[in-house]
């Protein structure tokens, strides 16, 4: 099987960090027995760099042939409708439908793609509106790199980062610049509870965001909204406890995680939930096993059968 993956987000030598869940989950497609996978990268941002890649991307499609066209983002299959790609599956990530603007025309899309598909269920349900899809809403998560987030030391964690090894840290996993992941309410539970420092992951390299999360007693979630919740994927992973507020991925995850929580953003639970965990000198839980069933590898096999439902449908109605 031929896939295209198209994408606006993937990682770039400026922006090591942006769209690596993608760029992990091609990888994980490619190791698939019978798969082969290419990229097309949209590059650039804003409406006229979309209907510029139109044509370019059309061209590409006439010039090869593919089995499926696999989009990621809502603007991104957009132009792969447009460019003519079929049969088409556009994933949906979070702001590609939630945005005022750009959730309306990702909602018009989904009644014209081959498949629908959404990051998690708590997503799923911006699309609850839009009737007669094609075919029922599909949820494909990009998925956690196991290889990558593993349990490790962390006073030896502390030491590459050259913070205190002995100290309390706790990790708040994004850019603190991003309103929806509210840093506002981190660096409010920091300061309540005290004598404990906050960590970001802003502009951080891919390949440090292990040490961070192992170097941290926790990692907090304080998100308004999210698409999938990658972060609290990669905490379980480490097995580090983690406090998420219920969006995204984070209630089923942490359902049956002890020494993790997943609540509501109010400033005493959270309070009595953090220092709960900050009072265990080395705090760790038992979440790999959770985290496990969304790596990147089970993932790609779900996005697979999706692939072959979709081909499925479209041979048998030609």
């Amino acid at each position: 099987m031929r896939v295209l993956i198209v994408t606006n987000m993937y990682p770039t030598r400026e922006r090591p960090e942006f769209g690596v869940f993608v760029r992990d989950q091609l990888e994980a497609l490619s190791r698939l027995e019978g798969v082969q996978t290419e990229l097309y990268v949209i590059e650039g941002g804003g409406m006229k760099a979309y209907r510029k890649a139109v044509r370019p991307l059309r061209k590409h499609l006439n010039s090869r042939q593919y089995d499926i066209v696999h989009a990621h983002y809502g603007l991104t299959g957009w132009v792969a409708r447009r460019a003519k790609a079929t049969p088409l599956v556009v994933t949906y990530h979070g702001t590609d439908l939630r945005h005022e603007k750009v959730g309306k025309w990702s909602k018009r899309l989904a009644r014209r793609v081959d498949q629908a598909a959404v990051v998690s269920d708590d997503l799923g349900r911006e699309l609850a509106s839009v009737k007669k899809l094609r075919r029922p809403l599909a949820v494909l998560p990009t998925g956690v790199n196991l290889d990558r987030f593993a349990q490790a030391d962390r006073q030896a964690a502390r030491r590459q980062l050259g913070i205190d090894p002995e100290g309390s840290f706790v990790l708040f996993p994004a850019d603190r610049s991003r309103p929806e992941k509210r840093f506002d309410r981190a660096q409010e539970l920091v300061s309540a509870v005290g004598d404990v420092e906050l960590l970001t992951l802003g502009g951080v390299p891919p390949s440090e965001v292990s040490t961070f999360i192992n170097a941290s007693d926790a990692v907090i979630v304080p998100s308004e909204y999210e698409g999938f919740g990658l972060a609290t994927i990669e905490a379980l992973a480490c097995n580090v406890p983690v406090i998420a507020t219920r969006t995204g991925i984070a209630p089923i995850a942490l359902e049956r995680v002890g020494g993790s929580y997943c609540m509501d953003f109010d400033l005493r639970s959270w309070h009595a939930a953090l220092s709960a965990i900050l009072d265990d000198p080395d705090p760790r839980i038992s979440g790999r096993e959770a985290a496990a069933r969304y790596s990147t590898d089970a993932m790609a096999k779900r996005v697979l059968s999706v692939y072959r439902d979709v081909l499925e449908d479209s041979t048998g109605s030609r």
